[in-house]
């Protein structure tokens, strides 16, 4: 039995097309693989992410409580610093002019410290300090002493005539 030519590659196109069709058949039904074996699945992706911000999170927390404390450390620190001051200047007698004499307060939180004077006088200048306890002191206080702890209990720092 012979063939025509027409026929032999009509018959030999036939078999091409139909090993093609075989061919996408069997690649579209084998089970797929990953091409990267290093890939996470969408719920991996997810899982790692909450794992690295829960961890993120225990670090925040602990600085959080580190700084809350350094900053506890800090409040009872600056308690006892100068934080109120008050300062007062006058002419301590009649014939001396310029205010050279002054009354200064320098005072912790609680309205403890030191309450400085000093005296200008024309020969000679003295100057006394007298302890300060909760804004008030055991030693007698002169008036301009009295007016400068005042200012620095009321916190104001400026200077007052």
């Amino acid at each position: 039995m012979s063939f025509s030519r027409e026929l032999l590659s009509l018959l030999v196109l036939a078999a091409l097309g139909l090993s093609f069709l075989t061919l996408l058949l069997v690649t579209s039904l084998r089970p797929k693989r990953r091409q990267d074996p290093t890939a996470l699945s969408a719920r991996e992706r997810v899982g790692s992410t909450m794992q690295e911000h829960a961890a993120a999170i225990r670090d925040l927390r602990g600085t959080a409580r580190q700084l809350g404390e350094t900053d506890a450390r800090l409040r009872e620190h600056l308690a006892t610093t100068v934080q109120r001051v008050g300062l007062l200047r006058y002419d301590a007698f009649e014939d001396m002019g310029g205010r050279l004499s002054f009354s200064l307060a320098l005072l912790d939180e609680g309205g403890d410290g030191v309450v400085v004077t000093a005296i200008n006088g024309r020969q000679d200048t003295r100057v006394y300090a007298k302890p300060v306890t909760a804004g008030g002191s055991a030693h007698n206080l002169s008036e301009e002493e009295a007016e400068a702890i005042r200012q620095a209990m009321a916190g104001s720092p400026a200077a007052h005539a």
